[in-house]
C-alpha cells in the first residue's frame, strides 16, 4: 500500500527527515509515534504529494506519488491536524460542497454522502452551523469529508488533539470503524493513543526511524540489564553464548560495565544470567529484569 524508501526533507539548515524508510500493508492501522517536532507532519505531507521530499521516494497502490499525484490523491483521504472547515456552513452543505470540488459525480454523490454521514454519526447535526459544534463533533465532520470519496488509505494528522477525553474515546471508536474499509496510517505524540488504536507502530524522532514494528512484538520483547563492578572485564561474548539471547548491548560506565541482554519472548534470562555470573565468579553489582513496553 504505502512504501517509503530513503525520503529526506530540510529546511534550510533543519534536516526535519533524515532516510525515512518504512512499508505499510494493506487493512493495518499503523501508529506514526513521535514528540511534537519529530517530522510527523513533514513526512505526511510528503507521503500525500503536498510537500516534494530532497531525496527519496513514496508509491501508494504501487503508483510514484511525485509523478502520479492526482491517482494518489484520488487514493487518499487526508485529515490534517486543523482540517479546513468553513464555520458558517451547515454540516450538510459543506459536506455537498467538497463532494463537487472532488468531481464526484451527481449519480454516485447521495450514496457516498450517506455513507460518510452515517460512518460518522453526523445525522442530527446536518442543518447545524459547524461554527456551533464541539470540537470533537468538528472533528468527525473533518473525517466525514475525508472518507467521502471512499478511500483505500486514510492518512490523519493528530486526529484527537484538543478533544477532551470523552471525545478522544468516541474518535478513537470512529477510526476502527472506519478501519474496516480502509488502511489507516494516523500520527500522534500521544503513547495511549497508538495502544488503543493501532495494530504497529512507527517511532519517528528527529526525523529517524528509531522503531518499527507490531505492538504485541514490542511488549513481548524482554531484557535483562546487568552491571558488573569497577575493574571487571568485559563479558559480552560469554552473554551472547547464552540460550534464548538475541542481543547484547555493553558500555563501560563509573560503575563498571553494563549490559542490556534481550531476548525475543517472555522468559525471564535472570536465571541463566545469574548463573553464569556465578559459575564465572564475576563481581556483580546489579541484576534486574526490563520489559519493553511504548
Amino acid at each position: 500500500m504505502i512504501k517509503a524508501s530513503g525520503i529526506c526533507k530540510a529546511y534550510g539548515p533543519v534536516q526535519a527527515l533524515r532516510n525515512v524508510s518504512f512499508q505499510v500493508d494493506a487493512g493495518e492501522i499503523v501508529g506514526l509515534l513521535g514528540p511534537n517536532g519529530a517530522g510527523k507532519t513533514t513526512l505526511m505531507k510528503v507521503l500525500t504529494g503536498y510537500l516534494q521530499p530532497d531525496e527519496g521516494r513514496v508509491t501508494i497502490d504501487d503508483l510514484d506519488v511525485l509523478t502520479d499525484t492526482l491517482a494518489v490523491q484520488r487514493r487518499i483521504g487526508y485529515l490534517p491536524e486543523n482540517a479546513p472547515l468553513y464555520p458558517e456552513m451547515s454540516v450538510q452543505a459543506h459536506l455537498k460542497m467538497m463532494a463537487d470540488l472532488r468531481l464526484i459525480p451527481a449519480s454516485e454523490k447521495p450514496a457516498l454522502l450517506s455513507r460518510a454521514v452515517r460512518a460518522t454519526a453526523l445525522e442530527g447535526y446536518l442543518t447545524r452551523p459547524i461554527g456551533q459544534l464541539s470540537k470533537g463533533f468538528r472533528q468527525r465532520v473533518g473525517l466525514a469529508q475525508t472518507i467521502l470519496h471512499n478511500p483505500m488509505l486514510l492518512i490523519l494528522d493528530e486526529p484527537t488533539a484538543g478533544l477532551d477525553p470523552i471525545q478522544i474515546v468516541e474518535v478513537r471508536h470512529l477510526i476502527r470503524r472506519l478501519a474496516q474499509r480502509s488502511t489507516i496510517l494516523l500520527s500522534t505524540h500521544i503513547l495511549s493513543e497508538v495502544e488503543a488504536v493501532c495494530d504497529r507502530v512507527i517511532i519517528l524522532i528527529n526525523g529517524e526511524v528509531r522503531a518499527d514494528s507490531r505492538l504485541s512484538e514490542l511488549s513481548s520483547q524482554t531484557a535483562v540489564i546487568l552491571v558488573l563492578q569497577p575493574g571487571a572485564s568485559d563479558v559480552t561474548e560469554e552473554l551472547w553464548a547464552l540460550n534464548g539471547v538475541r542481543g547484547v548491548e555493553s558500555h563501560q560506565t563509573s560503575d563498571g560495565w553494563e549490559y542490556r541482554i534481550t531476548g525475543d519472548d517472555q522468559e525471564d534470562l535472570r536465571p541463566g544470567v545469574f548463573a553464569l555470573a556465578r559459575q564465572s565468579n564475576w563481581p556483580l553489582q546489579e541484576l534486574r529484569r526490563e520489559v519493553r513496553t511504548l
